[in-house]
């Protein structure tokens, strides 16, 4: 825990048609990486285009953020899917995003599976199974942003890279995860309270659960995530922002951070087989 660097990403895109969520153009001056809807459960082919150039242009890291197809939903509901339906529905969004990346010349970095479908997978192995599937057929080049559980065991049985994730904006429970969308505490309305929550994550690696513990995460904290679709998410990345300055932490992309984790980590090992020896 204590890493120096830390990402921060926004799930970007989850506009739909003459429907709009979140204020893109804000967040992009507060984000070093981006997560990208690809039209299953929020996302259209002209936004997905837009926000891929918007992101190209600014130099934030593009990431994939497949789901269910689910636009009533917005991918928040579980969908009874067959493993091959997942893994062939996964690998669809990653290639309609690749094709926007690869028009503005962009590379996609990272890919963090959407709502449902994404947390269910950290203690379903079928969907855990499918996921890193496709993204392993697809590009093994690509991180996985995940919290512990099944899908980041899979990702690495596949040679992915996984970074870990902390729902900024989410409360978390004793056990170290997020608690319920549908309580009344799963969700964090205090910009200030985001802010002094996830520079704690990055500082500590611990986080204080809707109980009132202090409790560990149970992994680094690679990337602070602000859903797009918060009411109050400028304020909220705002916050963090200035939390994470306050404290001297540095904010980066994604592959910058894990570079300078699996840095330190070599160093350590290195010095321990030295002490050893």
């Amino acid at each position: 825990m204590g890493i120096n660097s830390v990402a921060v990403v926004a799930d970007l895109g989850e506009s739909f048609g003459n429907y709009t969520i979140g204020d893109d153009g804000a967040l992009l001056g507060l984000v070093t990486s981006s997560n990208i809807a690809c039209g299953f459960h929020a996302g259209d082919p002209r936004i997905m285009d837009r926000t891929v150039k918007d992101c190209v242009e600014r130099g934030i890291e593009l990431g994939a953020h497949p789901g269910y197809p689910d636009l009533v939903g917005f991918g928040r509901r579980l969908i009874e899917a067959t493993e091959e339906e997942i893994r062939t529905d996964v690998l669809y969004q990653l290639g309609a995003l690749d094709a926007f990346a690869r028009v503005h010349g962009g590379t996609i970095s990272h890919v963090a599976p959407h709502g449902r479908m994404g947390s269910i997978a950290q203690t379903d192995a079928r969907h855990a199974r499918a996921i890193t599937d496709a993204i392993a057929a697809y590009n093994k080049d690509y991180v996985v942003i995940c919290q512990r559980g099944l899908l980041a065991e899979e990702s690495r049985k596949r040679g992915l890279e996984v970074g870990y994730v902390f729902l900024a904006d989410r409360g978390y429970g004793d056990d170290g995860m997020p608690v319920s969308r549908s309580r009344p505490d799963g969700l964090i309305h205090d910009p200030e309270l985001i802010g002094e929550r996830s520079a704690q994550v990055v500082r500590e690696g611990t986080v204080r659960s809707v109980d009132g513990n202090v409790v560990p995460l149970g992994h680094d904290a690679d990337v602070l995530l602000l859903h797009g679709d918060h009411p109050s998410v400028l304020a909220n990345g705002t916050a963090l922002r200035a939390a994470l300055a306050a404290e001297g932490i540095r904010v980066a992309g994604l592959r910058e951070v894990l570079a300078e984790k699996a840095e330190k980590a070599e160093k350590t090992e290195k010095a321990e087989a030295a002490l050893a020896g």
